[in-house]
């Protein structure tokens, strides 16, 4: 039965895909190019291969395909997702002004020709007879269809450019690193000698075929800068296997803080491998909390596995990182998905630091993200327990972030007793 609603809910995606897509090409491409120009067939074939590249961009990997494939078709395939996305939604806003348009020229003339009238003309006779005057009726040719086209290349063009704008800018925020952002977040147990400890919350970094080695080292440089007491990275580090990021998660071997680094996995991490990736980041110097507890010297951090690892019959254990620890003592989890704060709520914990997320990552993504997450980005409390959820360093899908910037929090806990 899941197997059949899945097919059903996959079928009608992919017919609303196609009748998007036949949509832009109607108002986009026909209405906008003479019919058998060069133009129509590029445009054509483009509508025909960007969402070919776009299935193929989001399936290769999953299908095993060799790494340098998966390269090729991420920028483009993933890129056309975001821009397909933003045209759609400018194409409906555009859609009334076009009529509106459209309207005011048919009023102008309602036979849909600017002049089709017949004109007296000169019309010479034979050459054996004497010249007379005759009048007889020459068509204009009717320039209505070539002024509908400009009204459809004004708006379509339009409309294309602000959505290419808005990813190519989306696109530029993502490649230039996660900013910093700071949060004080005060814990009623700290106590006075744990004021002002400084924890680097970092999430959802993904790194793949598309985001490198040259995305982690800006993510490393970015960290070492705050100069944190403790790096966190809550889970979605990676989209591949150790064979192709091994090198591309190679930077993460710099990262430095004076409690250490730790990590717990994410959703993605299953899809990736996720025991490969947990004894590759140990060897990058980086602790991995599998469903397991540290005391520091102030507080317990602990960590869970993802959920998604119950399918493996490694999920989160709560009784295993927070069951038999003194409740007198501050406790701050680790968790990739905010959907478990409530096992965090009764097990007493104090603080949650979660991502996945990705603040929505494209609006109005955010929207979504809200039905299926307690908190989609900031500080929140439930009960004696507070949560964080970072946005994230990276992106998933396309390298593109609209209305929710990446980030790199810096989580300060503040003592009551200070």
């Amino acid at each position: 039965m899941t197997i059949l609603v899945f097919a059903l809910v996959a079928l009608a995606v992919c017919a609303l895909l196609v009748l998007v897509h036949r949509w832009l090409w109607i108002r986009l491409v026909r209405d906008t190019t003479a019919p058998g120009g060069l133009p129509r067939r590029i445009g054509t074939g483009s509508i025909i291969a960007l969402p070919l590249l776009s299935v193929a961009a989001l399936t290769t990997g999953r299908a095993g395909a060799p790494f340098w494939l998966q390269q090729t078709v991420a920028w483009p395939g993933y890129l056309w997702l975001a821009v397909l996305l933003y045209l759609t939604l400018t194409m409906l806003v555009a859609e009334p002004i076009r009529a509106l348009l459209l309207r005011r020229l048919a009023h102008r003339d309602p036979s849909g020709a600017v002049a089709d009238r017949p004109e007296p003309v000169e019309v010479p006779a034979a050459a054996a007879t004497s010249a007379v005057t005759v009048t007889a009726e020459q068509p204009v040719a009717d320039d209505g269809p070539s002024r509908r086209r400009f009204v459809a290349r004004a708006v379509g063009g339009a409309a294309a450019a602000v959505a290419v704008g808005t990813v190519g800018a989306g696109t530029y925020g993502v490649l230039r690193g996660p900013s910093v952002k700071r949060v004080q977040v005060p814990l009623a147990k700290l106590p006075r000698a744990a004021h002002g400890f400084r924890i680097a919350v970092v999430s959802d970094v993904h790194l793949g075929p598309v985001l490198g080695r040259a995305h982690t080292q800006r993510i490393v440089d970015t960290v070492n800068r705050t100069q944190p007491d403790l790096i966190a990275i809550v889970g979605d580090l990676v989209d591949g296997s150790v064979p192709d990021l091994g090198s591309a998660a190679e930077p993460l071997r710099r990262l430095a803080a004076r409690h250490g680094s730790y990590f717990v996995t994410g959703n993605h991490e299953y899809f990736s491998g996720a025991q490969q990736w947990i004894d590759h980041v140990r060897e990058l110097g980086l602790t991995p909390l599998e469903n397991a507890r540290r005391e520091l010297p102030h507080f317990d951090l602990a960590g869970v596995n993802d959920v998604q690892g119950e399918l493996e019959g490694k999920g989160p254990d709560f009784g295993a990182a927070l069951g038999d620890r003194d409740r007198t003592r501050t406790a701050v989890l680790l968790a990739h998905q905010p959907v478990v704060i409530h096992d965090a709520v009764r097990h007493g914990v104090d603080l949650q630091l979660s991502g996945h997320t990705h603040g929505g990552q494209l609006w109005p993504g955010n929207y979504l993200a809200e039905l299926a997450n307690p908190t989609v980005a900031g500080l929140e409390r439930y009960g004696d327990t507070q949560l964080y959820v970072s946005r994230g360093a990276g992106a998933w899908g396309p390298p593109v972030r609209v209305g929710a910037p990446s980030d790199i929090t810096v989580v300060e806990l503040a003592s009551y007793q200070a």
